[in-house]
């Protein structure tokens, strides 16, 4: 199984980048990997909330291929401990799924195209995060649940 990471714009703190590349890294042992980053809208000063969801969702959307079991990283969606998320993977593993691709939208959330595309909702907590730290928490999250897969010590229970 392949599994991507869909995100809105680039990572602009250096020590977020720095995070995520550890984990990027340490993920290549597990899984083929890949975060994709769309590219930041320009020209969004008079644009609505809503205008900027509908752009950034067609920009989402290209991403995504037709046999993609979309997973969209929402405040709304269900969570898991680290535990049950290493399940859900596991559960996703099992199916034959090719392609697991988990979304974080901008600033503003989805609009309904990307929420009807979509398979599931996860929250990572009911905490809010911005979209360019919750990068970092998934992907430390994702490589914690293919240790806890694997029987390797970095989950402690």
């Amino acid at each position: 199984m392949n599994i991507k990471l869909i995100v809105v714009s680039k990572t602009d703190d250096k020590y977020l980048q720095e995070g995520i590349d550890i984990y990027l890294k340490r993920l290549k042992h597990y899984v083929n990997f890949e975060m994709v980053v769309v590219p930041a809208l320009k020209d969004v000063k008079n644009s609505s909330p809503e205008e900027i969801k509908e752009r950034e969702a067609v920009l989402l959307l290209k991403q995504l291929e037709k046999c993609d079991a979309v997973v969209l990283l929402d405040e709304h969606g269900k969570e898991h401990t680290s535990v049950g998320f290493s399940k859900y993977l596991q559960k996703h593993m099992n199916s034959g799924i090719r392609t697991l691709a988990f979304v974080v939208g901008g600033a503003f959330g989805f609009s309904l195209k990307v929420y009807d595309r979509a398979t599931d909702k996860l929250s990572i907590s009911q905490m809010t995060f911005s979209h360019q730290m919750i990068r970092l928490l998934f992907v430390e999250q994702l490589y914690r649940a293919f240790a806890i897969l694997n029987h390797e010590p970095y989950h402690n229970e």
